[in-house]
């Protein structure tokens, strides 16, 4: 993972990153129980949430299936999105393939954009999964979101990939036992961003910061558009906008990070 750019220009790039997809993609391929996580845990998140929609039906509580159904979709997206890049990226220290990957032809960037195309893929795979069972079980497809279907992934997918590479800076600044950042950040931002509920139930100081995660954007979008209203266009631009800059910023921290792990000679101690 050489900061140096290689040569031959941006044919060999592509080759490069398409080896980082590869790889990833052969060491799943032989791991069935890590085909299976991708779609097992959202899949018994689904039909948890059906199932108490289902029941709230039955007991005539004033509540809209598609709220809770949409919600548990679209909380995947981001949770998957931030969780599968990080997963990527541990993956090499595990299996001590850290230092192999810094002494490789390969780029900072280009290891960068392979993690996210491999996480964009598995994310892709478990979302198409959950929306056919979520039709077949309760009657719920994708396109109750309309045309803000193709927005509302896109936003909370960079806000995944963004948390992903904040909690991997965190395990190349602090070590191995930071890991936990790793797993478990996206789950601070579940309560703020309005997921199963709208953020004005928050006291007004969360408001005040729930308006800065693309994800309340999101979310409150989510919940006009199945009310029959608009999809917001002006609040997703500012969710566009915020997500721009929490990636830039994130992708700074990354590279400062794994400076930092370099000038330490940290990368050789990763997984012993």
């Amino acid at each position: 993972m050489t900061m140096t750019h290689p040569p031959l220009g941006a044919a060999a790039r592509r080759t490069r990153i398409a080896g980082v997809v590869l790889r990833d993609f052969a060491a799943l391929r032989r791991s069935p129980i890590r085909m299976f996580e991708i779609v097992f845990w959202p899949t018994i998140e689904l039909l948890v949430w059906g199932f108490v929609t289902l029941f709230l039906q039955s007991q005539r509580v004033p509540f809209v299936a598609a709220f809770l159904l949409g919600a548990v979709l679209l909380w995947q997206v981001l949770q998957k999105a931030s969780n599968e890049i990080s997963i990527a990226f541990l993956e090499d220290i595990w299996s001590r393939n850290l230092l192999n990957v810094q002494v490789s032809p390969l780029s900072t960037v280009e290891y960068v954009i392979g993690l996210i195309v491999f996480s964009f893929g598995k994310v892709l795979f478990a979302i198409a999964v959950m929306a056919g069972l979520a039709l077949a079980f309760y009657g719920f497809g994708v396109t109750s979101f309309g045309v803000g279907v193709v927005p509302f992934m896109a936003l909370l997918l960079v806000m995944g990939w963004s948390l992903g590479l904040v909690g991997i800076s965190a395990v190349l600044r602090f070590g191995e036992n930071a890991q936990v950042i790793a797993w478990s950040l996206v789950f601070v931002v579940q309560p703020l961003a309005g997921i199963f509920y709208p953020v004005e139930v928050l006291p007004a100081p969360l408001q005040a910061v729930a308006s800065f995660l693309p994800a309340t954007h999101v979310f409150t979008g989510m919940r006009t558009v199945l009310g029959g209203g608009a999809v917001p266009w002006d609040s997703l631009a500012w969710a566009a906008a915020l997500d721009a800059g929490y990636l830039a910023a994130t992708l700074g921290l990354f590279a400062w990070a794994l400076r930092h792990a370099r000038a330490r000679g940290r990368l050789s101690r990763f997984g012993e």
